[in-house]
């Protein structure tokens, strides 16, 4: 027989009980079953033992009696109702064991036929990965990433990591503003499409984007609509809490009213999609993650201070050195290929030859190659050079 456990209250008493009291008792023994409910008299003391109980009942049959607004089972009766803690099932409170995990028969053949990432039904990615061409490797590459990509093999890449640029491939044309964005967003996605195809099975690719806010443009939610239409698995989403509090307050909106008060974002998001599988096997050996770091970086807020050297090289959105290291050791192995086909002044590409893993990095700037190829002989006087014409 299953033994049932109780939440204990003792409640001492300085006298003994009424006449009343005690027929009140004897009626709580009868109405109530001993697996929800029993108050146990002895030695001056009330020791309420309690697994559930229909409150309800309980404060009608306790009010049913003629007994004063001092008595003790009133003090029991408020002390009940101020328990903040419960659960509800079949009209009554659970004290004990409440948050416990509800058992569910074949639960995990059920999770199984239940396909969590219905969204991904029907995709044709290949399970083969294939080798990224020497002549790719350990680059800057400057070029259209669109065209670029277009040179490598399907699967070749184990982890993206990017940012692009608000203003990326677009001549702003005032005669055709009102398809600016359009047009920005579909030049943008045949990037996309093309990093997709290149990911490995299992490869990570890794977003880091802000609202437009000033245009109302939830681009995060853009993005994430064309990756979920491609297919890619979301495996989660990180808070970038940026710190920087000193934006204005009354920017694009009202100041002290309702009119159209503007939102103060401190922080960025940074979407993460898989291809195919949300586990991306690796060898042992070849991970560099601390336990300290584990524990710290999987919760998905990361407090980090924006690059502060962005006038050094000449770029106005970089994110820093430290959210790079986190995103590249925490969903990538030592000697995996890193891309980032927005490469700007190269903090991904630099990051990667940090820690160990080879890297492509692209962009469309001759200036911003030349800044991210210096960044990286700076490491170590390499004899690399940065790859102009490149399909040339």
């Amino acid at each position: 027989m299953k033994k049932v456990k109780y939440k204990d209250i003792e409640f001492p008493i300085n006298k003994g009980l009424t006449f009343e009291e005690y027929n009140l008792l004897q009626k709580i023994d009868e109405q109530f079953s001993k697996d929800d409910l029993y108050i146990e008299y002895s030695n001056n003391n009330l020791i309420v033992h309690l697994n559930k109980l229909n409150l309800d009942k309980f404060e009608k049959l306790i009010k049913s009696v003629d007994i004063t607004n001092e008595s003790i089972f009133y003090t029991i009766l408020e002390n009940i109702k101020s328990i903040g803690s419960y659960g509800i099932k079949g009209g009554k409170r659970v004290f004990v064991d409440y948050n416990k995990e509800r058992k569910v028969s074949n639960r995990k053949s059920k999770e199984k036929k239940r396909n969590k990432q219905f969204y991904t039904a029907g995709h044709n990615f290949s399970t083969e990965n294939n080798e990224c061409p020497e002549k790719f490797l350990n680059k800057i590459i400057c070029g259209d990433s669109e065209q670029v990509l277009k040179e490598l093999p399907d699967n070749c890449i184990d982890l993206i990591l990017t940012s692009p640029p608000y203003n990326f491939g677009l001549e702003y044309d005032n005669n055709d503003d009102s398809h600016y964005w359009e047009n920005y967003f579909k030049k943008i996605e045949s990037i996309f499409s093309e990093c997709i195809r290149v990911l490995k099975y299992g490869g990570r690719f890794i977003l880091n984007v802000q609202p437009l806010f000033s245009d109302y443009i939830p681009t995060h939610h853009i993005f994430s609509n064309f990756f979920i239409k491609n297919k890619m698995i979301w495996k989660g989403e990180i808070l970038w809490e940026k710190n920087n509090y000193n934006c204005k307050y009354t920017s694009w909106g009202s100041w002290l009213s309702p009119s159209s008060p503007y939102l103060k974002y401190t922080w960025e998001f940074i979407e993460i999609y898989c291809k195919g599988d949300l586990k991306k096997p690796g060898p042992k050996d070849k991970i560099d993650l601390t336990p300290e770091e584990f524990k710290s970086w999987v919760v998905a807020k990361w407090s980090i201070a924006p690059e502060r050297r962005m006038k050094e090289y000449g770029h106005p959105a970089m994110f820093p050195e430290e959210l790079a290291r986190r995103a590249i050791k925490l969903f990538s192995y030592q000697d995996d290929i890193i891309l980032d086909p927005f490469n700007g002044a190269g903090t991904t590409t630099v990051v990667a030859k940090k820690n160990k893993r080879r890297y492509i990095g692209i962009d469309i700037s001759e200036e911003y190659c030349k800044v991210a190829q210096n960044r990286i002989n700076s490491l170590e006087n390499d004899k690399c050079h940065v790859q102009e014409n490149f399909l040339d």
